[in-house]
């Protein structure tokens, strides 16, 4: 039998054993509802889950734990030589991967004493590792690379007591995932869609349209991922840059941020007919029954959100509402999508929109109005969002009517 056959088989009777095991405790205690798949819950016999006093735990010797990054080399270490087939599950570069383990991390750890508001962001997160194809089983490899990683990184200052910290948050926020996939059977883990059109607007900027043989049901103003034949298992987050169309065709604005990656492959490696696949529609940028006048800030591709938001008002805006957009951009060449946007706002008296290439962008917008009473969304590069925020704030606005999508700044 060679090394890949028997990897194979090996899996098999895992996820065998593991269905098997579910199926026990369903029939055994059917009105249970542990915190997890590995027959010990998380949570307490109150049914709730101290995370309190595990964050206290595991701060306390964070230091022996740290620097995260080595934790997760070594735990991914552990998981695959342990569990060789786990690896397919994977992208070949695990760069983007650890990092973004790295920030779950960081983020359970401070949001653990709140688990209630944690838990509601794990579910998402569970449904939306849907689309990597990952089962519950797979989380009890993490756990026992995750105890052999803490150990290791601990050495002789390793506890019981510290470990058990880590397992416990492991296990409530599996419990989190895992329900948070159950809830959403009927939703397809991705979508297939096949390229229409694909125009490079600067060398390194590429607006890509597409089309999904199924409706995929997104709002203006929402994001999906993106998977890449050319990078399977390696997904990124972009927002859709129209309103739902009734052919199923809807286009992404995307930006060349560095060599290889997804975001390379879309604007270098991408032709008429190739086929990509789109997660599930995520974010809530425009709230819906929110009838008050916006205010829409742009920064490089976070255009693609506005323009989107900018469409669907011309079609199901509320009576009386203005918009007003800013485009930032470092000169007029820089307003990729200039022409569809001049096009838009023709003929519209509810509708401005202002191009700023000179001065900051922040300023600009805070001096150019009274926004107390409007509802802002904001949406490009992080140090945007943060200066225009910080200025508005500086000019009156209240933070809660300002709005921009965490999930792509995390």
């Amino acid at each position: 039998m060679s090394n890949g056959t028997a990897a194979t088989a090996e899996y098999d009777r895992l996820i065998a054993r593991h269905h098997a095991m579910r199926l026990r405790r369903q029939l055994l205690a059917p009105s249970s509802s542990g915190g997890g798949d590995f027959g010990i819950s998380a949570y307490g016999e109150d049914g709730g889950y101290d995370g309190a006093a595990d964050q206290h735990l595991i701060r306390c010797d964070l230091d022996v734990i740290s620097p995260l990054s080595d934790l997760i080399d070594h735990l991914y270490l552990v998981m695959f030589s342990h569990r060789p087939y786990l690896r397919s599950l994977f992208p070949a570069s695990m760069e983007f991967q650890q990092l973004h383990l790295e920030r779950i991390f960081h983020h359970l750890i401070d949001h653990l004493h709140r688990p209630v508001e944690l838990e509601q962001t794990l579910r998402q997160l569970g449904r939306d590792h849907r689309k990597l194809g990952v089962r519950p089983v797979h989380y009890e490899a993490f756990e026992e690379a995750l105890c052999a990683a803490v150990r290791h990184r601990a050495g002789e200052r390793w506890t019981e007591e510290l470990e058990g910290a880590w397992v416990r948050m492991l296990r409530f926020a599996v419990g989190a995932m895992v329900a948070g996939a159950d809830s959403a059977l009927t939703e397809p883990p991705y979508w297939h869609a096949v390229v229409t059109g694909h125009e490079r607007r600067r060398p390194d900027l590429a607006v890509v349209r597409v089309r999904t043989g199924e409706p995929y049901p997104y709002r203006a103003g929402q994001y999906g991922t993106v998977e890449h034949p050319g990078l399977p298992h390696t997904w990124r987050q972009y927002s859709m840059g129209c309103a739902p169309r009734s052919d199923n065709e809807l286009e992404f604005h995307v930006r060349r941020t560095g060599p290889g990656g997804v975001s390379a492959a879309l604007v270098e490696h991408t032709s008429v007919g190739d086929r990509l696949r789109l997660g599930p529609p995520r974010g809530t940028l425009l709230p819906d029954g929110d009838p008050r006048d916006l205010l829409l800030v742009a920064g490089g591709t976070g255009l693609a959100p506005m323009k989107a938001i900018v469409e669907e008002q011309a079609v199901h805006r509320p009576t009386g509402r203005m918009v007003h957009l800013f485009v930032g951009a470092r000169d007029r060449a820089d307003l990729y999508d200039w022409q569809a946007l001049s096009e838009l706002g023709l003929h519209k008296p509810w509708l401005t929109v202002t191009p700023v290439t000179v001065g900051e962008l922040a300023d600009t917008v805070a001096a150019a109005g009274d926004w107390r009473d409007h509802l802002a969304c904001l949406s490009g590069p992080i140090g945007m969002v943060g200066s225009v925020r910080t200025r508005l704030a500086a000019v009156g606005m209240p933070t809660a009517q300002v709005r921009f999508d965490q999930a792509l700044y995390r």
